[in-house]
């Protein structure tokens, strides 16, 4: 098996937690490159629903390791919560199969307080962020601020860095949006009894990686959210803080460029986006109610509704250049059964290719037939009705890139697939 980068080439929420489930068993490792727990990867494993925010997808299978990279915001608490969660299924966490770099930054309570606050500030210009200090951490990495993971380990090192921190933090908290302060000590203490709890399972993740590397073994590179929350390549402003597209997966674990042989991206059948921004093919009433029920579009991490639309043939085929992708992966096309005609965005009124800006584009639609046949779990491409393989083969034909799985209803078996993946 080759090393592989999984991407999201939407909004996020594509289902790329299946995917990275489906594969996981040629992989010796999954390692998540970017995001915080601002993401949920959501999977059904023998009927059971798993919400993973922080913890890699490969966690559920016995012989694949999980890193948590260095281009990760880690929020220690949130982390600990879902640790527990999956010992309580019997999951092992140990440090044999969960490792959390060193360097990945730490999400503190004063990016917490600082994100709800600023957004609750906002007005109109409210940006839709999940408030859980994703955005205020990855400014304090940039900035050459923040906490990193190593440091949860040094008492005296700790102590320095929050006493330089906290301080204007709370300036900014109180004298600014009138907000309740927080305490050094109680930070301190805290986050060094967290430190300690999660010192088994905090390490040289880089080392690891090339490790696997030089004894042939497979990887595969999981990010979060999806290309158009991109903070250089999305709808920004409406982007989350960090770069979900595939060349990250690089930077935020710690692999050269020639590490990588597959990029696989992730798509619905239709479209769907959480928090404020452009959304061309976004679709009201009745109808967008209907794919949010039916596609049970609801956030796995705040629960908030999705909104739904079409699926967008332009944006497609600007992400899969933007990432370079290999191959696609279909998702939810079994939410699709029982519309009479199914409208596909294949251009904008007055555009040509992909615009900088998506606000005000006026989609060009194209209609193709619907179908009724009951198509939830289905293994087989040939056995799917006429109209829904031609459905699949239009999308294919206005991504660019082949699509080599579909998935027919949440399940790990309800997938058809092909070529790479048959192979997996």
């Amino acid at each position: 098996m080759p090393n592989v980068v999984i991407v999201g080439i939407q909004w996020g929420d594509e289902g790329k937690g299946k995917v990275v489930d489906v594969l996981t068993p040629g992989m010796a490792a999954v390692v998540r490159f970017q995001g915080g727990n601002n993401a949920g990867h959501t999977l059904v494993v023998n009927g059971e629903k798993v919400i993973l925010h922080l913890v890699p997808s490969g966690i559920l299978r016995d012989n694949c390791m999980s890193v948590v990279g260095n281009g990760v915001v880690v929020d220690p608490r949130v982390l600990l919560s879902e640790l527990d969660g999956l010992r309580e299924r019997g999951v092992d966490v140990g440090p044999k199969k969960l490792m959390i770099s060193t360097r990945a930054h730490v999400i503190l309570p004063y990016h917490d307080v600082l994100d709800r606050l600023r957004e609750s500030h906002a007005g109109l210009g409210k940006i839709g962020t999940t408030g859980r200090g994703i955005g205020p951490a990855y400014e304090d990495k940039a900035a050459r601020r923040g906490v990193r993971m190593s440091d949860l380990l040094d008492p005296a090192r700790l102590r320095a860095l929050l006493s330089d921190y906290i301080g204007p933090k709370n300036r900014i908290i109180h004298e600014w949006y009138k907000g309740d302060p927080v305490d050094l000590d109680d930070v301190l203490n805290e986050y060094l009894d967290l430190g300690e709890r999660l010192r088994p399972n905090i390490g040289d993740t880089v080392a690891l990686i090339h490790g696997m590397q030089d004894r042939g073994e497979s990887i595969l590179f999981e990010g979060a959210q999806g290309t158009f929350l991109d903070v250089d390549h999305g709808t920004y402003p409406y982007v989350t803080s960090s770069n979900t597209v595939a060349g990250a997966a690089c930077a935020g674990s710690g692999v050269g460029p020639t590490a990588i042989q597959e990029v696989i991206g992730i798509a619905k059948a239709y479209c769907t986006r959480v928090g404020s921004g452009p959304f061309p093919t976004e679709v009201h009433g009745v109808t967008g109610d209907s794919l949010r029920e039916i596609g049970r579009e609801y956030g796995s991490t705040t629960g908030r509704p999705r909104r739904c639309g079409w699926f967008d043939g332009p944006a497609a085929h600007y992400a899969a250049r933007m990432n370079g992708l290999t191959r696609v992966a279909l998702m939810k096309l079994d939410v699709l059964t029982g519309l009479n005609a199914i409208p596909v965005c294949v251009g904008y009124e007055g555009h040509k290719g992909m615009p900088e800006a998506m606000d005000h584009l006026v989609p060009e639609y194209e209609m193709l037939p619907g179908w009724s046949e009951d198509i939830r779990g289905m293994t087989s491409f040939a056995d799917l009705p006429a109209n829904a393989r031609a459905y699949v083969q239009r999308l294919e034909k206005l991504i660019g890139v082949p699509i080599d799985l579909v998935s027919t209803g949440p399940e790990r078996e309800a997938t058809i697939a092909g070529g790479f993946f048959a192979r997996s």
